[in-house]
């Protein structure tokens, strides 16, 4: 629970640190990154999907998808160890293997998993810092995809390698590529949490701003 306090009361140097790393890309949120040049097709009939996503804390990486047209939930959870060490006391320590993560369940008629990278790596993290998004650090806080099958790996690392060799970035990605083992839902508290609590000032100065970049980058894809 310290860990929960202590991100509960994080205050602007958090969004600093976040908004120096992806500036870089996206000026501050005011155009995307490229449509990744290999991805799936939109399924020709119904087809509900999964992908699951880690990059600091799961708070905002939830709240940005849950503003996706397509997204039909996003859920807060643990992937990277075992069912166990799946709580948040545990997976606070960083001795787990878990990383927040969140499960993104999409309908592949109205968004392709390409289009959830391109939106993980212009507004949801900083792809550039592996175990450190804004005032979190820690592996609990990589930078992971974790890939459900050969079509999601092949996708991600083909984007991952299309960004590097464009230099978006002015450092590398480093954000991990690893087969899927798991996903276990975070405790209920931890879901929704943006949502449920838009004046903490840690979701003010860190999450509520992916979400406005979100609607400025991609118009076309922002839910309410």
């Amino acid at each position: 629970m310290r860990q929960f306090l202590l991100r509960v009361f994080t205050l602007g140097i958090g969004f600093m640190c976040f908004g120096a790393g992806i500036s870089n890309a996206a000026d501050k949120g005011e155009f995307s990154l490229p449509v990744p040049s290999v991805d799936a097709v939109l399924a020709g009939g119904k087809s509900s999907q999964t992908a699951v996503l880690a990059g600091g804390c799961f708070w905002g990486i939830q709240a940005v998808f849950q503003h996706v047209k397509g997204v039909i939930r996003a859920t807060s959870g643990y992937s990277g160890g075992s069912s166990a060490t799946a709580e948040y006391e545990l997976v606070s320590t960083g001795e787990t293997g878990h990383a927040e993560s969140v499960e993104i369940t999409y309908d592949a008629t109205q968004i392709t998993y390409g289009r959830i990278l391109q939106i993980f790596f212009s507004v949801a993290h900083d792809p550039t810092q592996l175990n450190r998004q804004g005032p979190d650090e820690g592996t609990q806080y990589r930078s992971v995809i974790f890939y459900n099958g050969e079509e999601q790996k092949r996708i991600a690392e083909a984007y991952i390698t299309q960004l590097n060799q464009a230099r978006i970035f002015s450092r590398r990605i480093v954000t991990q590529v690893m087969p899927l083992k798991a996903f276990y839902p975070a405790e209920a508290y931890h879901q929704d949490y943006a949502t449920r609590h838009p004046d903490k000032p840690y979701i003010v100065y860190n999450d509520a701003p992916k979400v406005a970049h979100l609607r400025q980058q991609f118009p076309g894809l922002y839910k309410n």
